[in-house]
Formats: C-alpha cells, structure tokens, sequence
C-alpha cells in the first residue's frame, strides 16, 4: 500500500507540473504581459511633484488615443492595456516601479514614460536585464543612440539637436549677440553649449555667452539685470516651462524686450498661461504640431481629447503622448503572430516612413533608433502657439 500511495502521489506532482508548464507555454505563445486578446505595456510618468505638468497631460494624450483605437477594435484585434505609474520625477522610484511592470504586470514594453535620469537608472534592470524594450520616452541624450542601444527606440529630435534649431534660427534672424540663459544642472548645460558651434557654423562673426542659473530659481530680477548688462541682441531659454515664464515676467516688468527663443519643453500652454502677455513672440522649436493647427491629423487629436479627457488641455504635452502613443500603435500593427518583446524590437528596427501626421516622419533601422532629427518652429501669436512652416531638420552639430 505504501508503494502504491508513493506512485500515486508521484502521478499527481507529475500532473500539476505538467499542468504548470503548459500555463508557461500558453503565456509565453502570446508574451509576457498579456494573453491574445491584448497588448499589455507600461510607462513611468511624474504624475506628481515638480514636473507633473509634463506627465500629466502626456499621460492623458496617450490614454485619448489608446481608448480611442481600443473603441474601434484595439491593434490587429487586440486591446492595449497601458498601465501607468506615478514617479514623481525620481529615479529610485523610478527603478522600484521599472520591476513592478516587468517583474510583477508583465508588461511587454515600457511605452511613453517620461524622463531621461529616470530611465537611465532603470536600464540596466529592464534593458539589460530583463531584455524589455523602452519606447518613445520623453528626454534622452545622445549617448542613448550613438552606439544605439538594444530595445531603445526614440521618437523625439535630441535636445542638443533642438539647441542647433535654435541657434541657426536666431542668427538667421539678424542676432550677432546671443545670450543663453541655462539652468545649472548638467544636462540643461551640456545643451546650452551645442548653442555656440552651430551660430558660428552660420555666421563665424557671431558672439555667443551663456548665463546659469540656478535650477527652478522663481526670482529672476537679479537674471534680468545681468541680461540687460550683458547687451545681447537676443536670448536663448534652455529652461524649464515655469523658468521660461519667470523669466519672460521679470524681462517685461523691467522694461526688457528681446528677440526670445527657447526649446520644446518651454513651448507649453504652461509657459503662456504663467507668463500672460509676456509670452506674446516668443519663438520655440518643438517635436510635433501646434495643437490649433486646422491639419486634420491634429484635429482628430482634439476631437478625441474632448471625448475621452475632457478635463485635460488639448495641448502641446498631451499631443507628445498623443504622437508616442500612435507611434507604438503603427508600428505595432505590422506584427504578425504574438506582440512580445522580442517581436516589437524587431518591428521598430524595421519600421520606416512612420507618419502619423502630428510629429515628424519616423524612420528606424538596426543602425538607426532614433526615429528623427527633425523639429517644427512655433511662435506665441495673440496668446496661442502657432505652427510656421513645416518639420525641418537642424544643422548638424559639429
């Protein structure tokens, strides 16, 4: 009997081991992250703290556009599951949460996430590691893509080539003194230098210096002064959104009126709604179309913010998430059989003439993970962001 109940029991740790396995094989036959009725990918956003006005309404572009083709029948059929967590612009958390997605939702991509000292720190775990590719996040450097990394994708023009718009522009403009006003931490100073090389590449006979200033400093009088010392014929703001507006008070409040230019995170309805009238003529480069723009890829993109997040602004930051969302979503499209990890590392090396008619043309390739170089001008015009012209690649650096 003792031999029989030893077979017995054997049988049964046989079977639940099987049974075990064949659930395995069923997860990893659709990926990680979801079964075949859905696309499950995650994203860390500053939904809190001193940059939530970015993560935010990001976070609400991209949720308008997935509950707008998961309405209309997902991607090939399957419904995208995007789960979000708040980072509050950390990198610690932002490590603890890379492991919540990948270890514990089973997320098969990071999509759409927000930071570039956030992602950086949870690399080595989800890129490395984990072997989950990273898609379309807000920020990132050069170092990102030259060599290019595996399973790091970029939609957004690096912000060393936004600075080389900027500066061709203001030359272009008449400027043969420029002056940069810069925040003091490492990456918004490692931009402001790309400021100098391009000028100079345009007009050898133009000067350029740069000021720092203390990052999120709210009293800009001492700024201002050393401004109008200096005797610059115009300004570069390499600044946060609430900086930029700051800055643009105090410069009108003293009397200072100057040709002003600055990079995409400054062109925020933020930026006007804090600086008011002061706003009015600033120019800025920035990543996709003016949110008034009458194009009808930008109307669909208002249309859908009214349906889905009525309560959050239709504006530049919610049509980044928009853009990225739509992106993942084209590329997504062309997989053929289960959407892993593996699957859409393949699919975006692959992917080219991306168009989703908000943000620049996207083309990838094994050498090539950053989809573009390219930036569209805008300019405040009665209060309102305005496209002028169309996307154009910057000069290049160096």
């Amino acid at each position: 009997m003792r031999k029989f109940r030893r077979a017995a029991g054997t049988t049964a740790v046989l079977a639940v081991v099987a049974l075990t396995a064949n659930a395995c094989a069923g997860q990893d036959s659709a990926g990680a992250g979801g079964d075949s009725s859905e696309i499950h990918i995650g994203a860390w956003l500053p939904l809190t703290g001193a940059t939530a006005s970015y993560g935010v309404p990001q976070r609400a572009g991209a949720d308008a556009y997935f509950k707008m083709i998961n309405a209309s029948g997902g991607i090939n059929g399957r419904k995208v599951r995007w789960t979000v967590k708040d980072n509050a612009a950390d990198p610690q958390q932002t490590v603890q949460i890379a492991r919540e997605l990948v270890g514990q939702d089973k997320v098969v991509a990071i999509v759409n996430a927000n930071g570039t000292s956030q992602a950086e720190a949870a690399f080595p775990f989800v890129l490395n590691q984990s072997k989950v590719p990273v898609l379309n996040e807000v920020g990132g450097n050069e170092s990102w893509f030259k060599p290019p990394r595996p399973g790091l994708f970029g939609t957004q023009t690096l912000y060393e080539d936004q600075a080389a718009a900027i500066a061709a522009w203001t030359v272009q403009d008449g400027a043969k003194k420029v002056l940069v006003v810069h925040s003091d931490p490492a990456a918004f100073v490692n931009v402001a230098k790309q400021v100098e090389p391009v000028a100079k590449k345009v007009d050898p006979s133009v000067e350029v210096d740069r000021l720092t200033v203390k990052y999120q400093t709210t009293d800009y009088t001492p700024v201002i002064s050393k401004v109008k010392a200096a005797k610059t014929q115009a300004v570069i703001l390499i600044l946060t959104s609430p900086e930029a507006a700051a800055f643009l008070k105090e410069a009108k409040l003293q009397g200072l009126s100057l040709p002003t230019y600055a990079y995409a995170p400054v062109a925020a309805e933020s930026t006007v709604s804090l600086a008011k009238d002061a706003a009015e003529g600033l120019k800025a480069v920035q990543l996709v179309k003016a949110p008034s723009d009458t194009d009808p890829a930008v109307k669909e993109f208002r249309t859908a913010m009214a349906k889905y997040e009525p309560k959050q602004s239709a504006g530049f930051l919610a049509l980044w998430g928009w853009s990225n969302a739509k992106v993942f979503a084209e590329i997504a499209k062309t997989i053929k059989g289960p959407v892993t990890a593996d699957a859409i590392d393949k699919a975006y090396e692959k992917a080219t003439k991306v168009d989703v008619g908000v943000s620049p043309v996207m083309s990838f390739s094994p050498g090539n993970h950053l989809g573009t170089r390219s930036v569209q001008r805008v300019v405040v015009k009665d209060g309102v962001w305005t496209s002028e012209g169309d996307f154009y690649t910057p000069p290049k650096r160096g």
